[in-house]
C-alpha cells in the first residue's frame, strides 16, 4: 500500500520519537510511505529521524508552494473544498476555529499532494491540527483517512465528532483514552479502534539488564519531557528522602522541557547535585541500546494528572524499557495501569514520594523482584505491543476500509 502518515512535526522536533516504530515497521512490510508533518519546526536530532528524511515531503504552514497547490486543487474540485471549509466551520469555538482555518491551504496542498502520489490512504497522528488537515485532504481529495487521538488532543476535542463522521475509522491508543473519546464523539453506535502504539522487540533481550549485579546500588532513568504531567518533582523528593538509605542510588534524568530550570534549581537546593543528574535530549537509538545492555537498573515515570487535567496516554518510554527487560515503576494515573496490569510493573498512587520512595528502596534491595519485573515486563510488551503486530492490524484496516467497529 501507499500510506501518507501525518505528523505533528516528526521528524522535526524533539518529539514524537513514539511513531517511528511504526513508520519503520510499515516500511519493512513492504509498504511505501510518504511522511507530511504539520509544523515542520525544530532540527532533525535523532538519527532514525534522518533516516525518514528520504520519505518526507516538507513545507512550512504556508509557502508560496502551499498557495499554489492549494488554488489549483480548489479550482478542480471546488464542491470538495467548499464541502471541506463547511466542515471546518462547525469548530466548538472561536479558538478552534481558527487553529483549524490556519491549516486549511496545507490540507488543499496534501490532498493534491497525495492524489499525485496514488496514495492509498491518509493516516494522522494526533486528532488536532493533523487530523483536521488530514480531513480536508481526505474530503477534497477522496483519499480514504484515518486518525490516531494520544491524550490531551482528545480532551481539546477539535472537531472529534465531525472526524469520526468522515474517517475510516478513529483510533485510540489505550482503553482509557478510548473512552473520552466516544464520549465526546457521542454518536450512537460509534466506537474508536484501540490499538496500543507498539515498539520495537529486541529478540535477543532477556532479562539481563534487570538481573544485572550493581555493586554500586541502583542507577535509575526516567526519559521524558519535563513538563508537569511527567511528576519529575515527585521523584526528586522520593531520591531526597531516599539519601540516607543503605542503597546508593542515582537517578539520571533524560529529555529537555519547560520545567528544566524548576527541576535543577531543585536538585541544587535539596544538595542532590551528586545523586541527580541531567542528561538533556539523548538521541532515541543511543537510549535504546543503553536500556538493552543494562546501564540503567529501573526505569521511573511518575506521572501526574497535571494543573489543566492532562494526563498520561500509555508512555512508549516505559514499553521500551520494559521490552528490554528493564523494570519499571510508574503511578495510577492516565493508561499506564492498562500496561502495567498483571505484576509487569510497580504502580504507586500519583504525587506520593514517599510511596514512590518506598518502591524504589524495595527494588534496590531484592534483585530477584527486580528479575522478575523485569521478565514480566519484557512479556506483556512482547505479547500486547509488539509493533509487527499493531501494523498489521493497522494495514488491514487501510486496506479494508473499516469504519467505526467496536474494539
Amino acid at each position: 500500500m501507499r500510506i501518507v502518515y501525518l505528523t505533528g512535526s516528526l521528524p522535526y522536533g524533539k518529539g514524537e520519537t513514539f511513531i517511528m516504530a511504526e513508520i519503520e515497521e510499515l516500511q519493512r512490510q513492504g509498504h511505501d510511505v510518504l511522511l507530511v508533518s504539520t509544523y515542520p519546526r525544530g532540527e532533525v536530532l535523532h538519527e532514525r529521524a534522518k533516516q525518514l528524511l528520504a520519505v518526507c515531503r516538507t513545507q512550512p504552514l504556508l509557502s508560496w508552494e502551499i498557495v499554489r497547490k492549494a488554488l489549483v486543487m480548489s479550482l478542480a474540485r471546488p464542491r470538495n473544498t467548499v464541502r471541506a471549509i463547511f466542515l471546518i466551520g462547525k469548530s466548538r469555538s472561536l479558538r478552534i476555529l481558527c487553529r483549524n482555518a490556519v491549516v486549511i491551504p496545507k490540507g488543499l496542498w496534501l490532498a493534491a499532494v497525495a492524489a499525485e502520489w496514488r496514495a492509498d490512504h491518509i493516516h494522522a497522528h494526533w486528532a488536532t491540527a493533523p487530523a483536521t488537515t488530514a480531513l480536508i485532504a481526505g474530503e477534497v481529495s477522496g483519499i480514504p483517512w484515518s486518525f490516531t487521538a494520544h491524550r490531551w488532543d482528545i480532551t481539546e476535542n477539535n472537531l472529534l465528532r465531525v472526524k469520526a463522521q468522515h474517517a475510516v475509522f478513529g483510533r485510540a491508543i489505550s482503553q482509557r483514552g478510548a473512552l473520552e473519546l466516544e464520549s465526546h464523539v457521542a454518536i450512537e453506535g460509534w466506537k474508536p479502534l484501540v490499538i496500543h502504539m507498539g515498539v520495537a522487540l529486541d529478540k535477543g533481550c532477556s532479562t539481563r539488564a534487570a538481573s544485572q549485579e550493581n555493586s554500586k546500588g541502583l542507577r535509575l532513568l526516567v526519559a521524558a519531557q519535563l513538563k508537569e504531567v511527567k511528576g519529575h518533582t515527585y521523584l526528586i523528593e522520593a531520591i531526597n528522602l531516599l539519601r540516607n538509605s543503605d542503597q546508593s542510588i542515582k537517578l539520571d534524568i533524560a529529555g529537555e522541557g519547560r520545567l528544566g530550570p524548576q527541576l535543577e534549581l531543585m536538585v541544587k537546593q535539596c544538595s542532590l547535585d551528586a545523586e541527580v543528574k541531567f542528561l538533556g535530549v539523548v538521541p532515541h537509538e543511543s537510549l535504546l541500546s543503553q536500556l538493552r545492555a543494562g546501564v540503567w537498573s529501573l526505569m521511573v515515570l511518575p506521572s501526574v494528572e497535571d494543573s489543566i487535567g492532562a494526563q498520561e496516554g500509555i508512555p512508549v518510554s516505559l514499553m521500551e524499557a520494559m521490552s528490554a527487560g528493564v523494570p519499571v515503576v510508574s503511578t495510577d494515573t492516565g493508561g499506564i495501569p492498562e500496561l502495567l496490569r498483571d505484576g509487569a510493573g510497580v504502580i504507586v498512587p500519583p504525587k506520593d514520594a514517599p510511596a514512590l520512595a518506598a518502591a524504589i528502596a524495595q527494588l534496590a534491595e531484592n534483585s530477584e523482584l527486580r528479575n522478575k519485573l523485569g521478565e514480566a515486563g519484557r512479556i506483556r510488551v512482547q505479547e500486547s505491543f509488539d509493533v509487527t503486530r499493531v501494523v498489521g492490524t493497522l494495514v488491514a484496516l487501510f486496506a479494508r476500509g473499516h469504519k467505526g467497529a467496536s474494539d
